[in-house]
């Protein structure tokens, strides 16, 4: 089904391609991040100014392209031609990814006189096609199609506002102009050429920038910021996000506590469970939220609290023996865990006690203008990684958790983006370069015979895009990157 609908919306984004071409001839759609429930994408080269009388005259010629039902044509060219005929076309970033590319003949799709490459599949006409609706977004256009949860109702989201989320990927998109790699194939040059150390280096600063303005903002409100909670998704670096902020409040004089929301789980007898009749850890109520909210209260007021302990063997809350804590005017708490930005988790604690922190990889590249870098490709590369290096976990089963843990995200995460006071994007504009290098030979031992064998093949094709980077030793011990790939110094 994700695959069904992953080749759907690419073959809707080719129309928009298509349509721009056809109507200003020589204009581009630069392809840039998924937000406000839609793909945000900007026009490069408009003969005219963008507004909405031209985002309606580009939507009623994709319409018509898909009432033509043209079909979507594949063709399988030698490499070098291929590059030649991009070249042509003055698509010089797509004729370099193709010339790097490990394979003699490449596939490239075309629209009536239109041509391009797109990574992955596309339906085979655009007959069924006309399940979209197109925004004007100023400083672009927002391209909206039946999500991974409305596929089979072909039912396109609403467009929902979602300005810090959209900030927060402006500005990953800005670091990558600092940077100088907007595409993949910027980033193996700076490889090729010597360069990433210095890539690395400046990746890393522009994090601990953003992490040391987060710590300044809390120790210049000290009074009122008393909870510090922070939520973000599966593998986007949190703990090491609340470690690093730990340390940078230390240094602005606070002295911050940790509590772990885990210990907060109620028995495992009084868990719910999911559709499936199995315990779902991930949904609130598997947490004693009456219990945390009294004592972040108490504490707060500065009484002693006997915080509970949750063991994981026996599947029971033992509130006997715990850790005493009572915390003053100069302690924040901080709190780690998916329900860190809904409500209903602190509802007793005073809103403005509270900083809520959402923790996510945002990937700054693109393959190319056209060709996005899924965000949660890049966090499950992370996933796997780590669960075999620290987990014990094997591909095959980080895989096969793969849809369930997106699933969680879906339901406890992402609806509560908007609540944050502070969006961090963890991502790295190098990681993927030595990602890759743990990644590959993970991937390669999944069988033919399984399910999850084309989920690991297309995450094998995605990974030959990037060089590898061998430059390792230049990743600080305190990176988010080192929570996955080891050597950290926040994890013995």
């Amino acid at each position: 089904m994700s695959q069904d609908w992953s080749i759907y919306r690419r073959s809707v984004l080719f129309v928009l391609i298509t349509a721009v071409q056809e109507l200003y001839h020589g204009s581009d759609v630069v392809v840039q991040f998924t937000a406000n429930k839609g793909l945000f994408c900007e026009l490069n080269h408009l003969p005219v100014r963008l507004d909405e009388g031209v985002t309606a005259a580009i939507e009623e010629k994709m319409r018509q392209i898909v009432a033509e039902d043209r079909p979507l044509v594949k063709k399988s060219l030698p490499k070098e031609e291929a590059v030649r005929l991009f070249k042509e076309g003055r698509q010089i970033e797509k004729a370099n990814l193709i010339q790097a590319l490990d394979r003699p003949m490449v596939s490239i799709y075309s629209c009536g006189d239109y041509h391009d490459y797109l990574y992955g599949r596309l339906l085979s006409s655009t007959g069924g096609l006309g399940h979209f609706e197109l925004d004007y977004e100023p400083p672009g256009i927002l391209l909206r199609m039946p999500t991974q949860y409305t596929f089979e109702t072909m039912t396109v989201p609403k467009r929902v506002p979602q300005p810090k989320f959209s900030h927060t990927l402006a500005e990953a998109k800005r670091w990558a102009q600092i940077l100088h790699c907007q595409y993949v194939t910027d980033l193996n040059r700076a490889n090729r050429q010597g360069h990433i150390g210095e890539v690395i280096r400046v990746s890393e600063a522009l994090q601990e920038k953003n992490i040391v303005q987060v710590a300044d903002h809390i120790a210049s409100h000290r009074g009122d910021l008393r909870l510090i909670l922070i939520a973000g998704p599966s593998s986007s670096g949190k703990t090491s996000f609340a470690q690093r902020l730990r340390v940078q409040l230390l240094v602005n004089g606070l002295e911050p506590v940790s509590i772990s929301l885990d210990d907060y789980f109620v028995n495992r007898e009084d868990t719910p469970k999911n559709e499936a009749g199995e315990y779902d850890y991930e949904c609130l109520e598997a947490l004693d939220t009456e219990l945390f909210n009294e004592q972040m209260v108490a504490l707060l007021r500065g009484e002693n609290v006997t915080l509970p302990h949750y063991n994981f063997l026996t599947g029971m809350s033992e509130r006997e023996g715990g850790r005493h804590l009572i915390v003053g005017p100069n302690q924040p708490i901080i709190v780690e865990g998916i329900h860190g930005l809904n409500e209903k988790l602190s509802e007793l604690v005073p809103r403005e006690n509270k900083y809520k922190i959402y923790i996510s990889a945002l990937t700054q590249l693109n393959i190319d203008a056209h060709n996005r870098i899924p965000t949660t490709s890049a966090r499950l590369l992370r996933r796997l990684v780590r669960d075999y290096q620290f987990r014990g976990a094997h591909a095959l089963k980080t895989l096969h958790q793969w849809q369930a843990v997106r699933d969680g995200e879906e339901k406890y995460i992402f609806p509560f983006q908007e609540e944050a006071d502070f969006m961090f994007n963890s991502a790295l504009i190098y990681e993927l370069g030595i990602l890759k290098r743990y990644a590959e030979p993970l991937l390669e031992t999944v069988s033919p015979e399984v399910p999850e064998y084309e989920m690991a093949r297309r995450l094998l094709d995605f990974c030959q895009y990037f060089d590898d980077i061998e430059a390792e030793d230049e990743v600080p011990n305190n990176s988010l990157l080192r929570e996955f790939i080891g050597k950290s110094v926040f994890f013995k």
